[in-house]
């Protein structure tokens, strides 16, 4: 009887115990990701992802894409203006490759924007600025302005005589964000570089910024799509070519060279699908 009352007793302190003891609250339950392509783009895009895990060498371990860069700042992007050329640039001028970069640059960065305003799949950031903070050229007579609007790199020349904004500077040399030899510090600093070169066909682009022919960029200032260039930062943010064979289902698209003059629905949801792989090293 006593050995009966004893466990009663445990029990009802256990009990008593429990009530008293402070309430737990569960942590939420994480939602669903947000990855919802339409239909006809599922495996299309399964293919290209494949495809990407398969050949890109060290695809998890880079962290120099555009979508570090972009986090790195907290929702912007610096610029450098290479201009290797000897056409002179008026101020009136460089306002407007000025604009058309930033214009051209929001169509990538609008792709991660939904209907509703808000951010695909946890893409943080509803607008990222373009900052353009200097502006590289062999002569400083070629620049026909003398305000103190952009930082201007004069007769500074990388190994194959090219014009280029401070080393110190770049982000493609100080991908640790150690400004601290940089004339204008951390604040001054640049992502990528819109590399201008007289002559120069077709484009290149890459964690370093993108490259493309002086004439035809000033030439298509007016245009609604820069199509190279917009091909170019596509390779900036980790997309590939696709010279060698097409995803099922798929034609033309911006990134498959030669086959589309804008950004499409395939060019986006590739761009949404290389950020669903990487977002996780942002803890998001």
């Amino acid at each position: 009887m006593r050995t009966r009352c004893a466990r009663l007793g445990a029990v009802l302190a256990a009990v008593v115990a429990l009530i008293a003891a402070p309430a737990v609250t569960a942590a939420p339950a994480q939602a669903a990701e947000q990855w919802n392509p339409p239909t006809n783009l599922v495996q299309p895009l399964g293919e290209v992802w494949n495809h990407v895990e398969s050949t890109y060498p060290d695809l998890y371990g880079f962290r120099n894409y555009g979508w570090d860069q972009v986090m790195a700042n907290k929702g912007s992007v610096n610029y450098c203006v290479r201009w290797e050329s000897d056409a002179p640039v008026s101020a009136a001028l460089r306002d407007q490759i000025h604009a058309a970069l930033k214009k051209q640059f929001g169509k990538w960065m609008a792709a991660m924007v939904k209907s509703n305003g808000a951010g695909h799949n946890a893409w943080p950031y509803t607008n990222v600025p373009v900052n353009i903070v200097g502006w590289a050229v062999k002569n400083r007579s070629t620049l026909q302005w003398t305000d103190n609007s952009v930082d201007i790199y004069s007769g500074v020349l990388d190994s194959e005589d090219a014009p280029q904004c401070a080393p110190d500077c770049g982000r493609f040399f100080h991908q640790d964000g150690n400004y601290s030899k940089c004339p204008g510090g951390a604040a001054r600093h640049y992502d990528q570089s819109l590399w201008l070169t007289k002559g120069f066909q077709g484009g290149a682009g890459g964690d370093w910024g993108q490259r493309v022919g002086q004439e035809y960029f000033t030439s298509a200032l007016g245009q609604e799509n820069i199509h190279i260039y917009l091909h170019e930062v596509g390779h900036t943010f980790g997309l590939d070519d696709f010279y060698d064979w097409t995803p099922t289902g798929q034609c033309c698209f911006l990134m498959k060279a030669g086959s589309a003059a804008q950004i499409t629905e395939f060019d986006k949801w590739m761009f949404r699908d290389f950020w669903r792989h990487l977002k996780s090293r942002y803890g998001l």
